[in-house]
C-alpha cells in the first residue's frame, strides 16, 4: 500500500494546525442484530488521514516543534484473528502506514491526559459523538486536576473537521484516480442494467445487477442505497423500496454508484422499460438533458457552486412553460420558485469520500468559488405527479440525469460520461441487447 498520500495529508493538517494536538477516532463497529455487525467502513475523516482499515483506532497528531502522528489500535491477537481476520497491531502499524509511533488502544484513556497536557489547543470534532465528547472531557479534567503540578489543559478547542473539510474539497491525484475507477465501474453497471431491463422484471432484480457488477469489479460497497424507481416511483426522490414490477411503457429511474477504497461515484440514468421513449417521455427527458448541458457548461474555475444550478433552473423553467406545466415568464417562474413543484432539489453536491461530501457550499455569505480539483455532481430533474392542472400525458413521468464532474483548469471533466444518456444511444443499446 502506498502510504505517501495519507502521510502528505497528515503533514498538511499539521501545518494548518500550527500548534496543539488533534484527536481523530475512526468509526465504531455497529451491531446489525444480536451478535452480528454491519460490514465495517472506517470514518471518512480518519480514512482520509490514515488509510488504516481496522476498527477501534484513533489518530493523534501533535503539531509544533517536531510534528508527530501516533496511532492507537487493537493489539495483535492470534486467537481473535482466527475468528475475525488479520490485525496489524501497534508493532506493525507504524511501518505499514507511516506513523511515527503506535500504541495499544487499551492505553488511550491513560495516555490522553499526558498528550493534552501543556498543549495550547485541542483539535477535535466536538459535538459529533456524545460518548467521545465525554471521553475528551474526562481527559481534560484529568489535566486540570494537575494544575498544582504545573500542568495546563488546552486553552482553546478547535474544530478539526472544519480544517479537514477545506482540505477534502480539493482532491489530490490519488483521490481522483480512485474516483475515476469508481465512476468507470458504475458506468458499466448502468449499461448492464439497460441491457437487462424488461417489462415483468422487478426493481430489485435490476438492483441485483448493479450489486453484482460493483462487487465483480472490485468495489467494496455501494456508495448509497440504490434507487431503482419504475413509473410513479421515479417521482419519489429517495425511493429505495425497489420492490415493484416494471411495466411496459413506463420509465425507469436508477440512481446508483459505488465506492472504491472509500471514494464514491454517483450516477443517475432514466430510460424506458421497453427501450423506446414515448413522445411525452422524450419531451421531458430532452428538457432535463438540455438543463444538464447548461449546468455542465457553467462548471469552470472562477464560477461559483451556484452557477450550474442557476443555469439548469433557467432551462427547466422555460421548458415547463412550453409544456404547459407552468404559466408566466421565465423570470417570473424563477422569482416565484413555482418551478419547485416539479424540480425541488439542487443541481449538485460535493462528491468524494462521502457521496454528499465534506465542505461548505458558501464562503461567508457568498457561494463557494470553484477551483481545479473540486468534484461535484450535476443532476437536474423533473418530476411530474398527477394533478388536475397537469396535462395527463405527463403524469408520473420522473426524470433525473446525474453525472460526476471534476473541475479542471480548462473547465470540467465529466468522469461518468461512459454511461449512455443521449436518447439515440440509450435506445440503440437496449435494442441491440434484445437482439443479442
Amino acid at each position: 500500500m502506498d502510504t505517501s498520500p495519507f502521510r502528505s495529508r497528515r503533514l498538511s493538517l499539521l501545518a494548518r494546525m500550527g500548534e496543539g494536538v488533534a484527536i481523530i477516532p475512526t468509526a465504531p463497529e455497529r451491531v446489525r442484530n444480536r451478535d452480528t455487525t454491519f460490514p465495517y467502513r472506517a470514518d471518512s475523516y480518519f480514512h482520509y488521514l490514515t488509510g488504516f482499515p481496522e476498527p477501534e483506532a484513533v489518530l493523534v497528531l501533535i503539531a509544533g516543534g517536531t510534528p508527530r502522528s501516533i496511532l492507537f489500535c487493537r493489539d495483535k491477537d492470534v486467537e481473535k484473528e482466527i475468528w475475525d481476520g488479520f490485525r496489524h497491531g501497534p508493532e506493525a502499524a507504524p511501518a505499514a502506514f507511516g506513523f511515527d509511533a503506535a500504541h495499544s488502544i487499551r492505553e488511550l484513556d491513560a495516555k490522553l491526559p499526558e498528550l493534552l497536557a501543556n498543549q495550547p489547543a485541542l483539535w477535535f470534532s466536538l459535538g459529533h459523538d456524545a460518548a467521545w465528547d465525554a471521553r475528551i472531557a474526562a481527559a481534560l479534567n484529568a489535566v486540570r486536576a494537575q494544575t498544582r503540578s504545573g500542568k495546563r489543559a488546552p486553552a482553546a478547542i478547535r474544530d478539526v473537521r472544519a480544517a479537514l473539510d477545506e482540505m477534502r474539497l480539493v482532491k489530490d491525484a490519488h483521490e481522483i484516480a480512485l474516483m475515476r475507477e469508481a465512476a468507470a465501474i458504475a458506468c458499466d453497471a448502468h449499461r448492464r442494467a439497460m441491457r437487462f431491463v424488461a417489462a415483468g422484471r422487478f426493481e430489485y432484480e435490476i438492483e441485483a445487477e448493479f450489486l453484482h457488477e460493483f462487487r465483480r469489479r472490485g468495489s467494496q460497497f455501494p456508495a448509497y442505497s440504490p434507487i431503482v424507481a419504475g413509473g410513479a416511483n421515479a417521482c419519489v426522490l429517495h425511493y429505495v423500496d425497489n420492490n415493484r414490477e416494471l411495466r411496459d411503457g413506463e420509465l425507469l429511474l436508477i440512481d446508483a454508484g459505488c465506492e472504491v477504497d472509500g471514494y464514491a461515484s454517483d450516477i443517475t440514468r432514466t430510460f424506458p422499460v421497453n427501450g423506446r421513449f414515448s413522445g411525452p417521455q422524450a419531451d421531458v427527458y430532452s428538457l432535463v438533458l438540455e438543463a444538464q448541458h447548461a449546468a455542465i457548461a457553467a462548471i469552470k474555475p472562477g464560477a461559483t457552486f451556484h452557477d450550474p444550478h442557476a443555469a439548469a433552473v433557467r432551462v427547466l423553467a422555460r421548458g415547463m412553460i412550453d409544456m404547459k406545466l407552468l404559466e408566466g415568464s421565465v423570470d417570473g417562474v424563477i422569482e416565484s420558485e413555482s418551478y419547485k413543484r416539479f424540480y425541488m432539489h439542487r443541481t449538485g453536491h460535493w462528491l468524494g469520500l462521502d457521496v454528499h461530501d465534506a465542505g461548505e457550499y458558501k464562503d461567508g455569505e457568498e457561494w463557494r468559488v470553484l477551483v481545479p480539483g473540486m468534484t461535484l455532481t450535476v443532476e437536474p430533474g423533473c418530476y411530474i405527479r398527477p394533478a388536475d392542472d397537469v396535462p395527463q400525458a405527463f403524469w408520473n413521468i420522473g426524470v433525473r440525469i446525474e453525472d460526476d464532474a471534476l473541475v479542471t483548469a480548462e473547465g470540467c471533466d465529466i468522469i461518468t460520461e461512459d454511461a449512455p444518456k443521449k436518447i439515440a444511444d440509450i435506445e440503440a443499446l437496449m435494442r441491440d441487447a434484445k437482439h443479442a
